[in-house]
């Protein structure tokens, strides 16, 4: 294998975990009845119609059909793939929810 298809199988590898980390956003999203469009456009404003989520939110289950993925998780994943302003705004979320909850 050649230098060049090493560097392929990396960026390959890369670009499948991050679907991987939009498709976990967005059942966590979808598993807590929020819009995942809405809070990504919230912590990404110039960045509306973002086509990865869209392929993603296809692939997504409805809340009785998916696993429960941890807050923790997702902030988690987020924050691994440099998605700082996002998991800010999943975290102001999570804050919310607690609030409501009297947490």
């Amino acid at each position: 294998m050649d230098r060049n298809d090493i560097e392929q199988k990396v960026i390959d590898s890369y670009q499948q975990d991050e679907k991987m980390m939009i498709l976990v956003y967005a059942q966590w999203c979808i598993n807590r009845d929020l819009d995942p469009e809405a809070l990504y456009e919230r912590a990404y404003p110039g960045q509306k119609n973002n086509q990865a989520l869209k392929e993603a939110l296809e692939l997504t289950v409805s809340k009785q059909e998916s696993e429960d993925i941890p807050n923790q998780t997702v902030l988690n994943i987020l924050q691994l793939f440099g998605n700082d302003d996002l998991a800010f705004v999943v975290q102001e979320k999570i804050d919310d929810e607690k609030g409501k909850s009297g947490e």
